[in-house]
């Protein structure tokens, strides 16, 4: 008898601990999340709190007008419409997303990251050259021509474009494995950052003078 239960007992605690093993950090919603031990200065991880489930209506699970293009009178050319939790309240919790993404002829999504999400994109009109680049040190290029129907994927936090190679306006609309996919244009993020990455810094990471990275911080 005593043996069975110190059998069970074994058993349980494998069970406990390849449990322990197997599990991981939950996806952040969010670019940091500092600890602090005061709980009146913290504030919800997810950024949301749930509604009442009585009170909560079809409204809550609804959006209108993606139908209808977008500006893309702007140097890029494009123009991202991001439908996440902060447009459809009931997205939240449920990890998705969604974008129109308006390109004008020549019209380009510059190189981006996604921390939180993977994306996958459809064309609706237009002709796309899409492509993302694999993590060092391969930094493998895949890369395709997309025209209407055709669907490609962007797995999460690689960078990646879509580049309007047409003479004609395109569309493409995507969907994101995040309520709050979050975006980093790389960029932006490199010429553009507050306060600016010292020069020197730059200069000597994409082996240019000094100037020319000052000139590029200035315009971003």
């Amino acid at each position: 008898m005593m043996k069975g239960v110190h059998f069970l007992a074994i058993v349980a605690l494998l069970s406990l601990t390849s449990s322990l093993v197997s599990a991981y950090d939950p996806s952040p919603l969010q670019d940091i999340c500092v600890a602090i031990d005061d709980p009146k200065s913290a504030v919800f991880v997810n950024g949301k709190f749930c509604k009442n489930f009585k009170l909560a209506n079809a409204n809550d699970f609804f959006f209108q007008g993606l139908q209808i293009p977008r500006n893309t009178a702007n140097p890029l050319g494009s123009n991202v419409t991001l439908v996440n939790v902060d447009l459809i309240p009931g997205l939240n919790t449920l990890g998705i997303s969604i974008v129109r993404i308006d390109y004008a002829p020549y019209g380009v999504n510059p190189p981006h990251t996604h921390p939180h999400a993977s994306e996958i994109l459809i064309v609706m009109e237009g002709t796309l050259y899409v492509g993302f680049v694999t993590s060092n040190p391969e930094n493998r290029l895949f890369s395709k021509v997309l025209k209407k129907g055709d669907v490609f994927v962007f797995p999460i936090g690689l960078i990646h474009f879509q580049f309007n190679v047409g003479h004609t306006n395109a569309v493409a609309f995507a969907s994101l494995s995040s309520q709050n996919p979050s975006v980093m244009r790389i960029a932006d993020a490199v010429f553009g950052s507050n306060p600016p990455i010292n020069p020197d810094v730059l200069a000597k990471t994409f082996q240019l003078e000094p100037k020319i990275i000052e000139y590029l911080q200035k315009t971003f």
